[in-house]
């Protein structure tokens, strides 16, 4: 009877779990996909590679908003029990209030395990795979952002101006300045042209005009009735560097598994020798709090499912019940924010750095001790 209690129980709360939590992030996804237009109308990508890249964002939205969504679960459930007398359900069974709060933390793990599994591998895989995708995508909209007498920079190193731009897509007047580096650049003017697509890529073929090739010492030109101008050589002028958001955990454990114990922790250091080439050029502090967030910051879990199951310890005192959900609420949302907040001491002092590390395990053994305080450790009242 027992088990029947605790899987509707569980059952309730992951239905309100997953319910809210695909709501919202499917809100935060459309804001976020919105603000990703400007791939398709200012770099030049296709539709198909836009809805791509926003669709590998869904994980990222997800893993950020689970710690919170898992505390309002828990809350609206246990509080919805508690109004309409089914917490009475468990009492009447013989189920203690201690067992009840233990289910509860056992049941936060898997929660725990999903953040783990979301943050250390299938987000970064994610991210990684999105920024692949755009960079070796080519600008496949680039025909329809061209327009008449307008300076056009889609692509890196590349401006190109048209005087004319007629509807069977012929160009004419075209200006075309090409920045090699930074001592060389290239600038073609031809008097017609057209963008043509051989094997999905653009070429742009001129017609009557001169290439002028500038550098330091000197300048030179040459003049051609017909030239094919491949623009597949150049990259999107999004950014396409690994961030370090992308990068694999295993690496940058490694990355740092040295410098970690090491006693002369430097949180600016720029790691330029590891065996792991993704990280070199990175700052220790960048790494070092990149895996405090996907390793740390899922076991605050385990803190906010005690704060919400403590629903079910009713105070004595009639002042202190009237706020007593209140101000559990308000104890899960400060926890939350505290273990944002926590990120910003991290590597700030290699004397807290361990107590920052094991916060969230220590404010649970913290919190439980505390509700066997709060009842005199009488577990029968519990």
């Amino acid at each position: 009877m027992n088990k029947l209690i605790f899987r509707k129980f569980s059952l309730d709360i992951l239905n309100f779990f997953l319910i809210a939590s695909f709501s919202i992030t499917f809100i935060v996804w459309i804001i976020q996909a919105v603000n990703l237009l400007d791939l398709v109308s200012d770099d030049g990508h296709s539709l198909n590679v836009y809805f791509y890249y926003v669709s590998l964002n869904l994980p990222k939205i997800f893993s950020k908003i689970i710690i919170f969504v898992f505390f309002i679960s828990i809350f609206y459930v246990i509080n919805k029990y508690n109004n309409s007398n089914e917490l009475l359900v468990f009492w009447n069974n013989g189920i203690q209030k201690i067992k009840f709060i233990n289910f509860i933390l056992i049941f936060s793990l898997l929660f725990l395990i999903l953040q783990l599994a979301l943050n250390l591998f299938i987000v970064p895989k994610s991210q990684n795979l999105g920024r692949l995708y755009i960079k070796e995508s080519n600008i496949d909209f680039l025909p329809k952002l061209i327009s008449e007498k307008k300076f056009i920079n889609v692509m890196k190193n590349l401006t190109i101006f048209v005087e004319e731009y007629k509807k069977d897509g012929k160009l004419k007047k075209i200006y075309i300045n090409e920045k090699i580096n930074l001592e060389k650049s290239k600038i073609i003017v031809a008097e017609s042209g057209k963008i043509i697509k051989k094997k999905n890529k653009y070429i742009l073929k001129l017609f009557n005009g001169g290439i002028t090739n500038i550098n330091q010492d000197n300048a030179y030109t040459l003049n051609f009735s017909e030239t094919d101008y491949d623009l597949s050589e150049f990259s999107t002028k999004t950014i396409t560097r690994t961030k370090v958001q992308e990068l694999d955990s295993i690496q940058m454990f490694g990355c740092l598994k040295d410098i970690f114990q090491s006693k002369d922790l430097n949180k600016n250091q720029i790691i330029s020798k590891s065996e792991y080439k993704s990280c070199n050029g990175r700052t220790v502090k960048s790494l070092g709090e990149e895996l405090y967030k996907r390793s740390v910051l899922p076991f605050y879990t385990l803190v906010i499912s005690l704060i919400a199951a403590s629903l079910v310890i009713e105070p004595r005192s009639k002042y202190f019940m009237r706020f007593h959900k209140l101000n559990l609420f308000l104890i899960g949302i400060s926890v939350i924010t505290l273990s944002q907040l926590s990120l910003k001491f991290f590597l700030n002092n290699i004397n807290i750095l361990y107590l920052i590390l094991f916060l969230p395990i220590i404010l649970v053994i913290i919190y439980y001790i505390l509700l066997l305080i709060f009842t005199k450790f009488k577990l029968n009242y519990l």
